[in-house]
């Protein structure tokens, strides 16, 4: 975990380094800090509450309203107290395991007529950091739609994500960061 943080920060460095030099040179390039939530579904809400990170996310427009999109970050799920049945059918009760990742997620934008609105789908994967048992270990692959609103630099976006992994995370979630 140590190498994963350590490689996470160099990555960070070297982008905030050389952000300035680029977007000198790529006028629609933009880079800055993110805060997200999510609340799992399906399955994934029996064991995990709500969960939160951060991160960076970068943008490069292309033509015609369409931009490549990419993040790195970090991501908590907590886990959840909650019954079930042992193999004497008396109810006990389990506390899940809590859910660390490491998301990092590259995608296509589209921005509609109207400026401000956009459409996004993104791609990636999640490296689980710190699980006990093998339900949260290695490297789960992630798709997450989503739609956002984008004013100056303050970027809000609503999607929807699911990680795959022996059986589906998924969860809606909200985020907002600034771009620089």
């Amino acid at each position: 975990m140590l190498k994963t943080l350590y490689t996470a920060g160099l990555f960070i460095a070297a982008t905030c380094m050389f952000g300035n030099t680029a977007k000198a040179q790529l006028k629609g390039f933009s880079i800055g800090p993110y805060v997200e939530t999510g609340t799992p579904v399906g399955d994934f809400k029996e064991t995990n509450n709500t969960g939160f990170g951060g991160g960076l996310n970068a943008d490069i427009k292309l033509i015609a309203g369409f931009g490549v999109t990419g993040s790195a970050g970090f991501m908590y799920f907590p886990g959840k107290t909650y019954q079930t049945l042992n193999e004497n059918s008396q109810t006990i009760s389990i506390k899940g395991e809590s859910l660390k990742a490491l998301p990092v997620r590259v995608g296509l934008k589209y921005k509609f007529g109207f400026p401000l609105l956009y459409v996004k789908v993104e791609g990636g994967t999640a490296t689980f950091v710190g699980g006990e048992g093998d339900h949260f270990k290695g490297t789960a692959a992630i798709l997450a739609p989503g739609l956002g609103i984008r004013f100056l630099g303050l970027d809000v976006e609503a999607k929807y994500e699911a990680w795959f992994k022996n059986s589906t995370r998924g969860f809606f979630g909200l985020k907002a960061g600034y771009n620089f």
